[in-house]
């Protein structure tokens, strides 16, 4: 593990960390192995991408560890 941390949306949570945990080449492949560490549900996809492309934007190390404390 690098620190890195992923931001992305699904529907089948514990399938999309088997799948990058188990993926031979890309970004994914070249940073396992992930952990989930923070998660959310919303009621629809529409205000799940909102939230991914908020977060995205942040590119922000100490705004997402203090996101990750706020739900410990």
């Amino acid at each position: 593990m690098d620190g890195s941390f992923y931001v992305g949306y699904t529907q089948d949570l514990a399938q999309r960390l088997e799948k990058h945990n188990t993926a031979k080449k890309g970004y994914t492949a070249t940073k396992q192995p992930w952990q989930l560490v923070y998660s959310e549900e919303f009621d629809s996809k529409t205000d799940a991408m909102k939230r991914e492309k908020f977060l995205k934007a942040q590119k922000n190390r100490d705004f997402y560890l203090k996101l990750i404390a706020s739900a410990r």
